[in-house]
């Protein structure tokens, strides 16, 4: 077989079309594994006894690993590439599923939190790469459309892994009331209700050590402009242009309210004023919210090519403001189906945040991509907010934190409408 000659990041070619099917499948596998938190959160609750904030400590611990390892993954994108960066950011996912194995074993909710810090780490250091790598390969004139197609394998991803998870994780939830055990009883109880999930995450692992064996040995396949040694120190000086240092920020309020939303949805569509269903249906209905955002991305890469991004950001904003009141006042399937339509209204924030706010960064793109992703921690602290308030009142009036934030993007939107 003849080699393959490396292409440049910017070159179009048969090579860049290769790598692009890459890059989306690297989108689809975080995307689901991040998503399976969303079915996680409901089985712990129930196997630890957790309230609605502690129970949110689960998306504190995953989400954290991005402000911690952002800026690193970038400086290793910087000295060994793109896709060596890949491979180890999917190695050290698989090392985080396989801590399942231990923390399932002790029963253990803090070694759960850790397992989930290590697999986000990976996530982290895959997203880092992806998004740049994708707004790359191609004109810098439609990376908008082409992040955001990216973006709709993620959700792909994201409207898959949950159903599946629903029935191999919730489907075993036990009716046995954790909080009426102790001692021996309860250590044991944990630990056989949670060898569901080291099984589920174990499969995982061996998925992910292929897929890293796969982008291995695509590695020689781009060529890279090298970075200038020591710059990362100065990323931070970024945050200096308004235009990013807001992006940034929406990045923060756009994961928070979504995975806010995400995190909920099982408990809030089994209330009787709800749906008033088991955990096992409501996990099912989580793809819906999922699937919306993944079916509004492909509509919008599109529609990102016909109308202004930043308008369309705006629209989209205050529509999924317009459907958390909705469904804070109505009550029945009517509440639940509008917070779950919301995912329809996800659906290009975050690529259009991304684009919008990294224009005009050039070769500074990796240190860009490095600081948004460090933003993405609003999963970390917008969902306990969230489960917080829903303790102290209940999970409807708790809606009005992730509005909050999708009030801070519409703001976005409106500040970059006439572009750089």
């Amino acid at each position: 077989m003849a080699a393959t000659k490396p292409m440049a990041a910017s070159e179009p070619s048969r090579s860049s079309g290769d790598l692009r099917l890459f890059v989306f499948a690297l989108f689809f596998i975080f995307g689901g594994i991040t998503s399976l938190n969303d079915v996680l959160i409901p089985k712990l609750k129930s196997l630890f006894a957790l309230s609605y904030a502690e129970a949110m400590l689960v998306q504190s611990a995953f989400f954290a690993a991005y402000f911690i390892v952002s800026l690193p993954a970038a400086a290793i994108v910087e000295r060994i590439g793109y896709l060596r960066t890949a491979t180890l950011g999917l190695i050290i996912m698989m090392l985080g599923c396989l801590l399942f194995l231990p923390a399932s074993g002790a029963g253990v909710f803090a070694m759960f939190l850790f397992a989930l810090f290590v697999l986000a780490a990976g996530i982290t250091i895959v997203q880092v790469v992806a998004n740049p790598l994708i707004s790359m390969l191609g004109e810098p004139a439609t990376a908008s459309s082409r992040l955001t197609f990216a973006q709709a394998f993620n959700s792909l991803g994201t409207t898959l892994f949950p159903y599946v998870g629903s029935i191999v994780i919730l489907g075993s939830l036990s009716s046995v009331d954790s909080s009426t055990l102790s001692g021996a009883a309860l250590a044991a109880f944990r630990a056989a209700e949670t060898r569901v999930i080291e099984h589920a995450y174990l499969v995982l692992a061996l998925m992910l050590l292929i897929v890293a064996v796969a982008v291995w040995s695509f590695r020689n396949r781009l060529v890279e402009a090298v970075a200038k040694p020591g710059r990362l120190l100065d990323a931070f000086g970024l945050l200096k242009r308004p235009r990013f240092r807001f992006g940034a920020l929406c990045i923060f309020l756009y994961v928070g309210a979504e995975v806010a939303i995400g995190s909920v949805i099982v408990s809030y569509l089994m209330q009787p004023g709800v749906m008033d269903i088991s955990a096992e249906a409501a996990g099912k209905h989580v793809p819906y919210y999922w699937g919306g955002a993944m079916v509004g991305r492909f509509i919008g890469a599109y529609f990102l090519r016909i109308f202004a991004p930043a308008k369309v950001l705006s629209l989209v904003a205050a529509t999924a403001i317009g459907l958390l009141l909705l469904s804070s006042q109505l009550d029945g399937a009517a509440a639940g189906w509008a917070l779950l339509a919301i995912g329809l209204c996800n659906s290009i924030m975050f690529p259009t945040i991304f684009s919008l706010a990294s224009e005009g960064l050039g070769t500074r793109t990796a240190e860009g991509s490095g600081i948004i992703c460090m933003a993405i921690v609003g999963g970390a602290v917008i969902p306990p907010l969230t489960g917080r308030l829903a303790d102290l009142s209940d999970l409807k009036i708790a809606l009005v934190v992730p509005a909050l934030c999708y009030a801070g993007i519409v703001g976005f939107g409106w500040y970059t409408r006439k572009g750089r």
